[in-house]
C-alpha cells in the first residue's frame, strides 16, 4: 500500500495523533526529572495557584479523582508536595509544593518553551489554536454536563 496517510478525514485521529505528537515533545525534558506529562500538568498547576485544593487541581488539569489521587501520592513521596489534612475536616486535603517541587520551576518552563520552538507557530497563531481549543473544550463540558 503506498499511501500512508488512510486516515487524514478523521478528525479523531487527528486530535489522537497530535495528542501523542506533543505529549512526545515532552518526554526529553520531562524524563530526566522522573516527570510524567500529568505530573507535570500538575505541577504546573501548583506553581500557578499556589497550595490547593484536589479538587482545585483536578479542574484544572482535567484529571479525574482516580488518576489524581496515586498520582499525587507518588509525587508526595518523591518530595515534590506535601498533602495536608485539614484538622477540621479529614476529606479537605491541601496541596502544595516543597522546596523541591520548587527548585523544578525552570524545568517545567523549559517543557513549555520546548513545546512552543517545537510547534512553530507565532504568539497570535497559538491564541487563535488556544482560543479554539477552549472553546471545543468548554462545549463538551457542556455537552458531558447535560
Amino acid at each position: 500500500m503506498t499511501e500512508t496517510r488512510v486516515l487524514d478525514d478523521l478528525l479523531c485521529f487527528d486530535l489522537y495523533s497530535l495528542s501523542r505528537m506533543v505529549t512526545a515533545l515532552y518526554r526529553p525534558v520531562l524524563d530526566p526529572h522522573g516527570l510524567t506529562y500529568p505530573q507535570y500538568l500538575v505541577l504546573v498547576t501548583l506553581t500557578r495557584l499556589g497550595p490547593c485544593s484536589i479538587g482545585d487541581i483536578a479542574r484544572a488539569t482535567r484529571l479525574d479523582h482516580g488518576t489524581l489521587t496515586p498520582l499525587l501520592r507518588r509525587l508526595a513521596d518523591r518530595g515534590l508536595l506535601t498533602l495536608d489534612r485539614s484538622a477540621t475536616d479529614a476529606r479537605s486535603v491541601t496541596v502544595a509544593l516543597t522546596p523541591e517541587g520548587e527548585s523544578l520551576k525552570p524545568v517545567l518552563h523549559e517543557a513549555q518553551c520546548h513545546l512552543g520552538n517545537a510547534l512553530g507557530l507565532t504568539e497570535p497563531q497559538v491564541r487563535r489554536l488556544q482560543s479554539t481549543l477552549h472553546q471545543l473544550a468548554d462545549h463538551l463540558d457542556n455537552r458531558s454536563a447535560d
